[in-house]
């Protein structure tokens, strides 16, 4: 699977972006699929994450509540809807994907990035 991410930008601290991640390739809704963040000098960190087989969701303690993960197989495409954003949530942001149900562990297939910027 092929995927590419879009949708991030510049965005005052308190603001809202819908972070999209097409996929190309077959059976999108076989693959448990997650988005990842990176900030300058940090390591990765997944940010949340939807199961293929009933669409559980994970979502990190530093995002919760403000993060919404989805996903719209008829599209191929899985969505981060960021609300509230603060400043710390500057990282360039990447979607993956893992043709598993679980949604912790290695994710094969991934997508370019993103960069996402919250000015306070």
């Amino acid at each position: 699977v092929q995927l590419q991410a879009s949708g991030g930008g510049l965005v005052q601290a308190g603001g809202s972006l819908r972070l999209s991640c097409a996929a190309s390739g077959r059976s999108f809704s076989r693959y448990t699929m997650g988005w990842f963040r990176q900030a300058p000098g940090k390591e990765r960190e997944f940010v949340a994450g939807i199961r293929w087989n009933d669409e559980a969701t994970y979502h990190a303690d530093s995002v919760k509540g403000r993060f919404t993960i989805l996903r719209d197989n008829a599209k191929a495409t899985v969505y981060l809807q960021m609300n509230s954003l603060k400043p710390e949530d500057t990282a360039v942001y990447y979607c993956a994907a893992r043709l598993v149900v679980q949604l912790f562990g290695d994710y094969p297939y991934w997508g370019q990035g993103t960069q996402v910027t919250v000015s306070s």
